[in-house]
């Protein structure tokens, strides 16, 4: 055979061989619904598509992108069990952190909480720092530091005013000890530990009775596995996991019905912080000692920093050594392997960094102005579309009340949303626009009775029921009771209890009636599932209305109840396997013509030349 036929025929294969395999990767990638949804829908080229796959702008880093994921599909898949019933996860997603307590003008602190509320947020993330409130002493709540001599729960107080004046909730950040709490004061450093956890515990527990009622959601503490969020001692998931467990009890005496977020941990790739102190601690090896020291019945939240550093919100690429958008899939993957699929992720801080060319420090990625307004809105649409187990997700950040880090060349600077004066940057005004033009939407997952897209009207009741998925679902007797909402996915499965005496809900789905569910039965069955509709087309939302069957008499036949939405998106993934076959066939007729054409010269007389 021609040495000419010869190499042709080895770079059909290796091109077969790799075209095979990257759509396989595809494939692979493109989960439930068989594709990789197009986050940049008013981009449909090659390019745009690559994006969604790598968070690449550039084709060269497209391509490595590519590679990676390619290598990325020989490890063993991440169970991440979306369709697991989780708390606190159907919530309003959008939340952004603030520092009100360094505005000293009260309407300063009313301007930013109102433009917050503008940009279409619902929560605040907000420090209660421990040394501006006890400052002088244990139980000393007086602030003497100028004159006049005031409460330090002043400022604090007016705060929770505003998140009620708006209608925001408050996600309160317990950290940063004073100096009194620690016999060595700040010499090991500002954010250290107390010496004694038990003071760390009155704390929470005067703040908490304080403010019982009206705040829900505390943090303990800050980003434990990094420098120096832990002082100048030797980092410790085990030490960490004693203060959360403090804090926690002595928060839960006082009111049951706080709702306990561990303290954020930082992504980062620095496993120092095991040997050596002032180090970082790599968040997947802490977060596993966290659960190995017994953390898990101490928290109902698990939070973890979302910072997409040198990449952007699409990029799919999954190793533990790689910091990017993607990283808690990795977190979801731990829990769930420690039992705890029952738990949602919040993001405590997320964005990507604007920072001008001038400044030399690029510790935190850059991108442009305008990526960062694109780029923003595009991770809470990704975290809806493709993360049910997540809830909150809090932009860093609104604004600071001065120009220090500016002043400073601090990177940091730069995630802004605001600047120090209230100019809007272009991510403000993004993600502003976004919020008022999108729809809640359930997309693939379990989702809960409470999510936030679900529209009751009409009187409903929530029942309590320790047989029931997280101990709770809906239930309501009035005929003119309704529950609308919209979905994207193929299949949507009911869940609800059954029994005798209950009624039937008259199921409308884009405008036609589609089902009749009966909740009638001879004996109680919690959290039954039961087909609503199938094979809808999972590239469109659809709006569903749920109403109870009414009599004669105008009367509902009986009670009706929901205790959760499944949504899925078929998986198509033998279609893309249909598609490699295809590919490989035709590569494999075309290569076999392609050798037939080349044996036939071989009847030609060779011409001077000619090498075989």
């Amino acid at each position: 055979m021609r040495t000419k036929t010869v190499r042709w025929i080895i770079l059909l294969t290796v091109a077969s061989l790799l075209l095979v395999s990257g759509l396989a990767v595809f494939a692979a990638l493109a989960g439930p619904s068989g594709m990789v949804p197009n986050l940049r829908p008013s981009q449909s080229n090659d390019r745009s598509l690559l994006f969604n796959l790598t968070g690449e702008e550039a084709l060269l880093p497209q391509i490595k992108g590519l590679s990676d994921l390619a290598a990325g599909a020989m490890r063993p898949p991440l169970r991440t069990k979306d369709m697991t019933p989780v708390a606190h996860a159907g919530v309003n997603p959008f939340g952004v952190n603030v520092f009100l307590e360094q505005e000293v003008d009260p309407a300063k602190r009313e301007l930013a909480v109102r433009m917050a509320h503008e940009a279409g947020f619902r929560w605040l993330r907000q420090e209660f720092p421990w040394e501006d409130i006890e400052i002088h002493g244990k139980g000393d709540f007086e602030d003497r530091r100028h004159e006049p001599y005031r409460s330090a729960w002043e400022k604090y107080d007016h705060i929770v005013d505003l998140a009620e004046q708006y209608d925001m909730e408050l996600i309160v950040r317990l950290s940063n000890p004073p100096a009194w709490t620690r016999a060595a004061g700040d010499a090991g450093g500002t954010y250290a530990p107390p010496d004694n956890l038990e003071d760390y515990g009155d704390f929470v527990a005067a703040v908490v009775e304080r403010y019982k009622g009206r705040v829900r959601y505390y943090q303990i503490w800050n980003e434990p596995n990094i420098y120096p969020e832990w002082g100048e001692a030797t980092i410790s998931p085990e030490a960490y996991t004693e203060l959360l467990k403090v804090g926690a009890e002595r928060a839960r005496a006082v009111d049951p019905d706080v709702v306990i977020i561990s303290g954020a941990l930082a992504s980062t790739i620095d496993l120092d912080g095991i040997h050596v102190a002032g180090r970082n601690f790599n968040d997947l090896t802490f977060l596993q000692r966290m659960y190995d020291a017994g953390a898990a019945p101490h928290f109902d939240v698990l939070a973890m920093q979302g910072y997409g550093l040198w990449s952007g919100p699409t990029d799919r690429r999954m190793n533990p050594r790689v910091i990017n958008f993607s990283r808690p899939q990795l977190v979801r993957h731990l829990m769930v392997r420690n039992g705890d699929a029952a738990k949602a992720i919040w993001i405590s801080e997320m964005n990507w960094n604007a920072v001008p060319d001038e400044i030399a420090d690029k510790r935190y990625g850059q991108v442009t102005l305008e990526q960062q307004a694109e780029y923003l809105p595009l991770a809470y649409e990704r975290i809806q579309r493709e993360w049910p187990w997540l809830g909150v997700a809090n932009a860093w950040y609104l604004k600071r009340a001065t120009d220090a880090w500016e002043q400073n060349g601090q990177p940091e600077a730069y995630f802004r949303l605001l600047a120090p004066d209230f100019t809007p940057q272009p991510v403000y005004d993004s993600l502003a626009a976004y919020t008022a033009g999108m729809t809640p939407t359930l997309y693939a997952g379990h989702h809960q009775e409470d999510h936030w897209a679900l529209q009751y009207s009409g009187t409903w009741e929530t029942v309590e029921d320790s047989e029931a998925e997280l101990g709770e679902f809906m239930q309501t007797s009035d005929p003119q009771a309704e529950l609308a909402f919209e979905f994207q996915g193929s299949d949507l499965i009911l869940v609800a209890p059954k029994g005798p005496g209950m009624g039937r809900w008259i199921v409308e789905v884009d405008g036609r009636e589609r089902a009749r569910i009966n909740l009638e039965a001879s004996s109680p069955a919690p959290a039954r599932s039961t087909g609503v509709v199938r094979s809808l087309s999972s590239d469109q939302s659809h709006l569903v209305i749920l109403r109870p069957e009414i009599d004669a008499d105008g009367q509902a036949v009986g009670p009706v109840a929901v205790d959760g939405l499944i949504v899925q998106s078929r998986n198509m993934a033998w279609v893309n396997g249909l598609y490699c076959l295809a590919t490989l066939i035709f590569l494999a007729v075309a290569g076999f013509i392609f050798y037939l054409w080349q044996a036939s010269k071989r009847s030609i007389p060779q011409q001077a030349g000619w090498e075989e």
